[in-house]
């Protein structure tokens, strides 16, 4: 790997001879860390593959990135108007809160777990309807992601603490 990278060089220092500087190789760094990461993993018991995790993680960044690219391309060409129904159900799809949704959804697929399954299928319902209980409807265009952001968050910390709470009661005493 040292010999394909090349080092990063920071803080150089002049000197009679030449220069001091302070290096290292990035890509060893992250390489390293991954290793560390796999090893205690698999010590701990957790030797699951990890390709399928970063596949689908790699896919819904780029998906995500390609909708907003188009998005700021296009000028979001329905301005002032209000978009058609389907843009807006992509819009609120491949932004990161629907994101996220999918992404639970590929992990409870991958995982085989239908409680994970439900909960993300609740969590997407939440996430593409635009839910904001009548509040923060005059807090201007600065604000008004806000409510539904609100909802979304605390949906996922309560899953959160659901989950916990129920790995919690399944352990033996």
């Amino acid at each position: 790997m040292y010999r394909f990278a090349h080092p990063v060089l920071s803080d150089c220092q002049p000197t009679a001879d030449g220069q001091i500087c302070k290096g290292w190789f990035q890509a060893a760094a992250i390489y390293w860390w991954t290793a560390l990461v796999l090893r205690v993993a698999r010590a701990r018991g957790l030797g699951t593959r990890v390709l399928p995790y970063v596949i689908t993680g790699v896919a819904l960044v780029a998906l995500s990135a390609a909708f907003t690219t188009t998005m700021l391309i296009l000028d979001y060409p329905y301005f002032p108007e209000e978009p058609p129904a389907l843009v807006m159900f992509l819009l609120r799809l491949f932004d990161p809160t629907g994101v996220i949704g999918l992404a639970l959804l590929v992990l409870a697929w991958l995982e085989r777990q239908v409680a994970l399954a439900a909960f993300a299928l609740a969590y997407l319902v939440v996430a593409l309807v635009p839910i904001n209980f009548g509040w923060g409807v005059g807090w201007g265009p600065n604000w008004g992601f806000a409510p539904q952001l609100v909802i979304n968050g605390g949906l996922l910390l309560l899953g959160s603490a659901g989950f916990a709470l129920a790995q919690r009661l399944r352990r033996p005493r």
